[in-house]
């Protein structure tokens, strides 16, 4: 295969791939994303679907005039498309409109349960902080635990679901890992949670834009009975997302979160709320990030989501091959095999240089996005690092201590095997000049200074 040649058509679909950005010896370069676990630059369909909306823009079920009517119509088509693009059921499931993940997350925790002291919500030792802190203050919560190479274990996930005997109202999983990219077995998860009268919700978050998403018929065992996700990681960066469930679930009690739109009737004394979703989406919706969300399904599902798997699989597997290659670059989770299991992801550390430090370089010096941390799944990676607990508690006492942590490649569909070659070699370099590098980027601080953001801000007048 000429992997130069593979899928360029691909790149035209998105803003900004040719992007100049200086660097730090004031040089240009085009600059290079790896960080779309992150977040995404916007597709060109999407700006331009937008930009000729907007005129047309008006109050959603607020008004009779012509534009109102053509936006309140888009609104309710969206979910039916919505629906129809993770195969959900509309007889039976509702969408929501949220801000993100984050947000969806926390809608559910705060209407899942009445009765909390008897819910146990069964979560994973390698989930987003998003899907971890909220519901530690509403209901007892214990994690399935991880195996050697970062994956779930299913033999403890049952185990656990037997250990509370009825009382785990849902388990909760991310559909692919932030940190490893590994891609859960949702479907043999569901099993398990339906086998003991649970019910199942995936985070999609770092699935969805990268893998067909099938939330499976109501009454299949595989059924998927929540689902939520972010635009703004699938080429729509507009401030949507999304919250698939039951419509039962939020049909009685309050919402979370009230105002204009949630009711039929008020008096002084008394509230009459709406049925959902409306009750859930108190005041004016966020409809040019609906317009955005819906342009991009319709761009990835012409593109086709075979296509892009299959793309962004030969990406990974390059990369990987790429930074075996270089001496000193250790590699976490299942990198050996099972590819098609993972979505683009890779994290990695460069032995001898401080994770933050590797990420400045590359950006400073190569003009290459990473992202360097713990990628708001702290848990996950002191497990995957072996950090204990006396090295936890030692950097709480001291904050200056370098914290724990991994940089993290992650591709998107534009993104290209020239590209993978110009941060192998980048890699290599640094790996060779550890030391200087080391000394060099101690003196610089983390922030770019005043005259270098300057510069980047100047150049997008």
């Amino acid at each position: 295969m000429n992997f130069y040649n593979y899928d360029q058509d691909l790149r035209k679909l998105v803003v900004g791939v040719d992007t100049k950005i200086p660097l730090i010896d004031g040089s240009f370069v085009t600059a290079i994303n790896f960080d779309n676990a992150a977040t995404t630059p916007p597709f060109v369909s999407v700006l331009d679907k937008v930009y000729r909306f907007c005129p047309w823009y008006s109050s959603v079920h607020r008004g009779t005039g012509y534009k109102s009517q053509i936006s309140s119509n888009l609104f309710d088509v969206s979910r039916k498309i919505i629906l129809d693009f993770v195969n959900g059921d509309p007889n039976h499931d509702t969408v929501i409109y949220v801000k993100n993940t984050t947000e969806a997350i926390n809608k559910l925790a705060y209407r899942l349960c009445r009765e909390t002291k008897e819910c146990v919500v069964l979560s994973t030792d390698m989930e987003h902080h998003s899907n971890d802190l909220p519901w530690r203050n509403k209901y007892k919560i214990d994690y399935v635990n991880i195996d050697s190479n970062g994956r779930l274990s299913l033999e403890d996930m049952e185990e656990k679901l037997q250990k509370y005997m009825g009382k785990v109202r849902l388990l909760t999983i991310a559909g692919a890992s932030n940190v490893t990219g590994h891609i859960n077995p949702i479907y043999r998860a569901a099993e398990l949670a339906h086998k003991y009268n649970t019910k199942i919700l995936v985070d999609g978050a770092q699935l969805v834009p990268h893998a067909k998403m099938d939330m499976r018929p109501v009454e299949s065992p595989q059924h998927i009975d929540y689902l939520v996700f972010s635009a703004h990681k699938m080429y729509a960066p507009f401030g949507i997302g999304v919250l698939i469930g039951p419509r039962e679930t939020f049909a009685y009690g309050e919402p979370d979160y009230s105002g204009g739109g949630t009711v039929k009737i008020v008096t002084h004394d008394f509230v009459d709320w709406d049925a959902p979703p409306e009750k859930e989406e108190a005041g004016t919706p966020n409809l040019i990030g609906i317009v955005a969300l819906i342009e991009a399904i319709k761009t990835i599902k012409d593109v086709g989501m075979e296509r892009i798997e299959a793309h962004e699989r030969n990406l990974l597997k390059y990369a990987v091959t790429g930074l075996k290659g270089i001496g000193g670059i250790r590699l976490y989770g299942d990198c050996e095999e099972n590819f098609s299991e993972k979505v683009a992801i890779i994290p990695f550390n460069v032995e001898g240089l401080h994770h933050e430090t590797v990420a400045k370089i590359l950006s400073y010096e190569a003009g290459i996005a990473v992202r360097n941390g713990c990628f708001c799944a702290q848990p996950y990676i002191q497990k995957l690092l072996k950090v204990n607990k006396d090295e936890i508690g030692a950097y709480m006492r001291d904050r200056s201590i370098p914290k724990p942590g991994m940089v993290r490649l992650s591709f998107g569909l534009y993104n290209t095997f020239g590209e993978i070659d110009r941060l192998i070699r980048a890699l290599d370099y640094i790996t060779r000049n550890k030391k200087a590098y080391d000394e060099k980027y101690k003196r610089i601080n983390v922030r770019l200074n005043e005259d270098f953001l300057y510069t980047v801000s100047y150049n997008m007048e």
